[in-house]
């Protein structure tokens, strides 16, 4: 990674960003991935033990004999990349401008095992939705910044990055670039983040959307907390919430790992590239069950092969698993439970889509966003919505902010 001439020559405030990975790099990428000593198979027929080591194979297998990083490298830098200083940390940001002078600024942020790279293939939408079946009224200016400890951006060296203090860098970041009104979105960690951005509420936010709703009451999570049954008076909805909850809580081992030994486990994600593709693999079932098929030869909405190598590559190849992995810890420290109520009061919207492993109750939502402008349940995609399905993703963003322009 470097800046060029131009860049160190520019407002030091804002320094054009240029990806370059180097050949070495790459080369013990794939060396390391020829040098795999896969485990025995697991001893069931399903995916109870974790990943399975057929999708696995299909995974290495096609990361060594067909992937090329440097098709990801020209698509990263053919947008207007950046990195500046906040907060004693570099960010690192995509920055697109719509064609349209009265479009609306948007901060777009990503989660785990995620990346910039999910959050491509919006951009076009977004910022052009003429040009993808919408209005030239519902543009946006795009801003996607890579969190602390995650991708381009810096790893932190000190404890305190987490979605608080990442929010606050987001707000100096919005008022950087120049815009004194702008939107929030964000899923799952981008969730967290964006509703600290709503409760801060910075001069110029007008709003907020997220597509991993943070609404189960307090009083729910004290009886899963504590093991109990679903209490008797929950409508449908809110049930199926309380059971995919309990499940979440108990059975994503990953973030039990990370929220506590961090460190412990980031020595093995260094260490050998197809032990870290296997890890972010397994963020939730109904992922899983599609990236397994992906590598086997079936399609997953708009998410490619290669769409998913790309982002196992970045982990890689910037040596971030381990930064990314503290954000977990740094979470558990606080005592906070991810899933408690936003309690947001500045303007929100939330789509649910139907194979997000929690899907929120319009009920728990309007208690958790007190000012809703805008709840949709979507016809299809999941927990990875921008990335699977970008164009429905981009009509829910141009539906959810129209009143706000």
């Amino acid at each position: 990674m470097s800046t060029d001439t131009a860049a160190r020559n520019a407002d030091p405030a804002v320094r054009p960003f240029h990806v370059d990975i180097a050949e070495e790099a790459l080369a013990d990428l794939g060396r390391r991935i020829a040098a795999w000593r896969p485990p025995e198979r697991e001893p069931v027929d399903d995916q109870s033990q974790g990943v399975q080591l057929a999708a696995l194979q299909d995974l290495a297998n096609h990361w060594a004999t067909q992937y090329d990083w440097r098709r990801c490298e020209a698509k990263l830098n053919a947008l207007p990349q950046f990195t500046t200083e906040i907060d004693g940390l570099d960010v690192h940001f995509i920055h697109v401008r719509s064609a349209q002078q009265d479009a609306l600024p948007l901060i777009v942020s990503h989660g785990w095992p995620g990346s910039v790279i999910e959050q491509l293939k919006i951009i076009g939408p977004l910022t052009d939705p003429a040009g993808h079946g919408g209005s030239a009224s519902d543009a946006f200016d795009v801003v996607i910044p890579s969190l602390p400890g995650y991708g381009f951006s810096g790893r932190p060296a000190t404890t305190g990055w987490g979605p608080d203090r990442i929010a606050r860098a987001w707000a100096v970041l919005m008022e950087r670039l120049g815009y004194t009104r702008y939107v929030a979105q964000g899923g799952d960690w981008g969730t967290a983040i964006t509703a600290a951005m709503a409760r801060q509420a910075p001069e110029g936010l007008l709003g907020i959307h997220v597509n991993f709703a943070q609404m189960v009451p307090l009083q729910v999570l004290g009886h899963i907390r504590n093991g109990d049954p679903a209490p008797a008076d929950l409508s449908d909805s809110e049930k199926r919430a309380y059971e995919q909850v309990t499940f979440a809580t108990f059975r994503r081992g990953y973030g039990i790992i990370q929220g506590t030994r961090p460190q412990t486990i980031g020595y093995s994600l260094a260490d050998t590239p197809v032990g870290l593709a296997a890890w972010l693999l397994d963020h939730d079932a109904g992922t899983y069950e599609h990236l397994a098929k992906l590598f086997a030869g079936q399609p997953y909405g708009a998410i490619t092969r290669d769409d998913w190598l790309d982002n196992t590559s970045l982990y890689w190849l910037t040596n971030t698993p381990t930064s990314a992995a503290r954000l977990y810890w740094q979470q558990g420290i606080t005592g906070h439970n991810f899933n408690a109520p936003a309690d947001v009061s500045l303007p929100a919207a939330v789509t649910v889509f139907p194979e997000e492993y929690v899907q929120a109750p319009r009920s728990w939502t309007e208690q958790a966003y007190h000012n809703l402008i805008y709840f949709h349940e979507a016809e299809k995609g999941g927990h990875f919505a921008a990335w699977e399905q970008p164009q429905l993703f981009s009509e829910e963003l141009r539906a959810a902010f129209r009143t706000l322009r």
